[in-house]
């Protein structure tokens, strides 16, 4: 959190009190009788202050209509939900469709991007990645039309079978690669469609 002047921590103090009672928020001018200002603009830049660090926020348009955030409102704004479809192989590659079964909620800063209606996650079965340190039971949150570069995980199909692996480039030719020497080097048919390429990953605790 941002630094607050002592009369911004004053102001910020008056208006949480006023919620706390269940009364309105103040006007300016409350704010300014209250704490011995010359005009309500004075007031305005306090609260103008305290909006700008997160600390309070209002409905536009609407009269008295400030309120206190939560510390931790801000955190939680960046908490959005991702559609979780069907487990996808981390293994031999299987024809399988895939069906909504939930969501999950992720935080944006902790993946990097903002998620889209292109962004979908997907349940991982196998241990064909555990090079990659993904295990069975992840949830991998890709992003559908994304380019993907050498190196990257991606979720694909191939021959009308869906499986999770790393992309590389051999020759210029692409091709998926387990991450478990158990598995043989996937070499993918002429007809390659990325599903999506993986921008994170949720794991559930045991």
């Amino acid at each position: 959190m941002k630094m607050l002047t002592r009369m911004q921590e004053r102001v910020l103090e008056f208006m949480q009190n006023r919620q706390q009672a269940g009364e309105p928020a103040p006007s300016l001018r409350e704010i300014g009788a209250h704490f011995g200002f010359r005009s309500p603009r004075a007031a305005a830049c306090h609260i103008e202050a305290l909006e700008r660090k997160g600390l309070i926020a209002h409905q536009a348009g609407k009269a008295r209509s400030w309120r206190v955030l939560s510390p931790l409102a801000r955190f939680r704004a960046a908490v959005v939900e991702i559609p979780v479809f069907g487990a996808i192989p981390a293994g031999p590659p299987e024809d399988r469709r895939q069906e909504a079964e939930g969501c999950v909620m992720v935080d944006i800063h902790s993946i990097g991007i903002r998620p889209t209606a292109r962004t979908f996650a997907l349940r991982v079965r196998g241990d064909s990645m555990v090079g990659r340190h993904i295990i069975d039971g992840d949830i991998v949150v890709l992003e559908h039309g994304a380019t993907p570069r050498p190196g990257s995980v991606v979720a694909a199909l191939i021959d009308n079978e869906s499986t999770l692996k790393t992309f590389v480039l051999e020759r210029g030719k692409p091709y998926l690669r387990a991450e478990n020497p158990k598995y043989p080097k996937l070499i993918p048919a002429a007809e390659l469609v990325i599903q999506g390429v993986m921008v994170g990953l949720v794991r559930k605790q045991a």
